[in-house]
């Protein structure tokens, strides 16, 4: 009984490291894009202020 007891502890603790490690993978993906969102929209923001300005006219 305590073998069978010793596999399915190390199996537990096997699935939990392994969720883990998938967790922070998706928090990395989230984290980038929200960085390239937040990105295109300063970037979009910077376009329209230089086309009101009226910037490239000559």
């Amino acid at each position: 009984m305590g073998r069978i007891l010793q596999i399915s502890m190390l199996t537990y603790v096997a699935m939990l490291l392994s969720s883990c490690g998938i967790v922070e993978g998706i928090f990395k993906a989230g984290m980038w894009t929200g960085f390239l969102i937040v990105g295109a929209v300063i970037a979009l923001i910077i376009w329209i202020i230089v086309k009101v300005v009226g910037g490239g006219k000559r």
